[in-house]
């Protein structure tokens, strides 16, 4: 799944993702991608476009949503369905909002889920009190490992350690 990217790190993370785009492609594996709006970034803003560095494909899904988890209320599992997926790979911004929320709601709903430890990205919210961006990051991919539940499976891996062929895995 791949979301609006900015945050820590963030030249690192889209070089990332846009490998295990191309990755995706050559493989033949599904790529969707998710695009979030709300009151502070709306549809057609310049916060709202993805970065110049990532290409969406006519023929890959676009999916626009208004939630965290990018099944609520979208066309996302639908656009699964029809693909036939069952495993989802991860990746994108934020990790403490969007990405969470939408790994949470793909476990839920029974989806097989990889988080890309390494390209998902925050923003550093730590003048409110909260964990500076790369302990954010460390701690989601630290819950996300022990993740499980019965009859699917999560997991974290890097996205050079990320093979399509050995999970039989779908890029989102």
């Amino acid at each position: 799944m791949l979301q609006m990217i900015s945050g820590w790190e963030e030249f690192e993370v889209i070089a990332k993702i846009r490998g295990l785009i191309d990755k995706a492609r050559a493989d033949q594996v599904p790529v969707i991608w998710i695009q979030h709006s709300n009151d502070e970034m709306p549809q057609g803003s310049e916060g709202w476009q993805y970065v110049s560095d990532l290409q969406r494909r006519e023929s890959e899904p676009l999916v626009h949503k208004k939630y965290g988890d990018s099944f609520e209320d979208t066309i996302l599992e639908s656009e699964l369905t029809q693909r036939g997926v069952g495993r989802l790979v991860v990746t994108g911004a934020q990790t403490d909002a969007c990405i969470r929320a939408t790994l949470h709601g793909a476990f839920a709903r029974g989806y097989d889920t990889v988080l890309v430890g390494d390209a998902h990205t925050t923003d550093d919210y730590s003048q409110y009190g909260l964990p500076p961006a790369d302990k954010v990051i460390a701690h989601t991919n630290m819950y996300w490992t022990w993740q499980d539940g019965p009859g699917r499976t999560a997991s974290v891996v890097d996205a050079t350690d990320l093979d399509f062929d050995a999970v039989e895995t779908a890029s989102s």
